[in-house]
């Protein structure tokens, strides 16, 4: 009885661990549908709470006498923590921020996908501005997303948006000079989820605007991602046109 909770307490971590650093990956590969891919996730987080409980109970059932034996329930331990921390704290961002993933500066006029659109076409999530209820909601969580303005010239900004954009590891689409719009996609790295990303420079008297838009493809949340995207890219910007 004590070499068999012995086995399932080490055991239990490690397949809890196992079970949510593929769940990505397969999705990623087209193995599966996101939706069992978080079914998995949500699993995984279940067996980490069931295998840190085994192993408590190890500890004091199976009392492992040797130190390897101890040393492996602690790393079960460890890895069902882990299995159940991601998800837990990935569940408690989602709930912290508003269920919506079209974030633009400009919510009256947001930049348009021009190029991108075509990509978008078998998306979940149409090209088209998500709505007034989305930019509403925008404006109560992220009230810091608005239209930049720089005093450097129109085709100053955008050199140095796209530099940030190349920067930033998305995969470059369009960037119109004559325009003004640079189109991008970013892709995350666990899921290979894709968000679009527009951005418009304009002249507005001697001194210029910039307006950039993040789209999720899927879901209907983006867990803060898009917004935490414009921060980002608007603090390089102005990092870039400073220097």
């Amino acid at each position: 009885m004590r070499n068999i909770f012995y086995y399932l307490a080490s055991a239990a971590g490690l397949l809890a661990l196992i079970m949510l650093l593929v769940a990505g990956p397969l999705y990623r590969i087209d193995i599966i549908h996101f939706s069992t891919s978080f079914a998995i996730m949500r699993w995984a987080a279940y067996l980490g709470i069931a295998a840190m409980v085994l192993v408590i109970i190890a500890f004091f059932v199976a009392r492992p006498g040797t130190t390897g034996r101890r040393a492996t329930l602690a790393i079960s331990f460890i890895a069902a923590f882990i299995a159940f921390y991601l998800p837990y704290s990935q569940l408690q961002t989602a709930r912290s921020v508003p269920p919506i993933h079209d974030i633009s500066t400009d919510t009256s006029n947001p930049p348009e996908f021009v190029e991108i659109a075509p990509l978008r076409a078998d998306a979940p999530n149409p090209v088209e501005y998500a709505g007034e209820e989305t930019a509403e909601q925008q404006r109560e969580h992220y009230p810091e997303v608005q239209t930049l303005r720089f005093n450097q010239p129109p085709q100053q900004v955008f050199e140095a948006a796209l530099e940030v954009v190349n920067r930033s590891g998305w995969e470059l689409v369009d960037a119109n000079a004559n325009e003004g719009r640079i189109e991008a996609t970013a892709t995350t790295f666990w899921f290979g989820f894709k968000d679009d990303v527009v951005i418009r420079v304009v002249a507005d008297g001697e001194q210029s605007l910039l307006d950039i838009r993040s789209k999720s493809r899927i879901g209907r949340s983006d867990v803060g991602a898009n917004a935490a995207r414009i921060r980002a890219f608007s603090k390089q910007l102005e990092t870039t046109l400073a220097d």
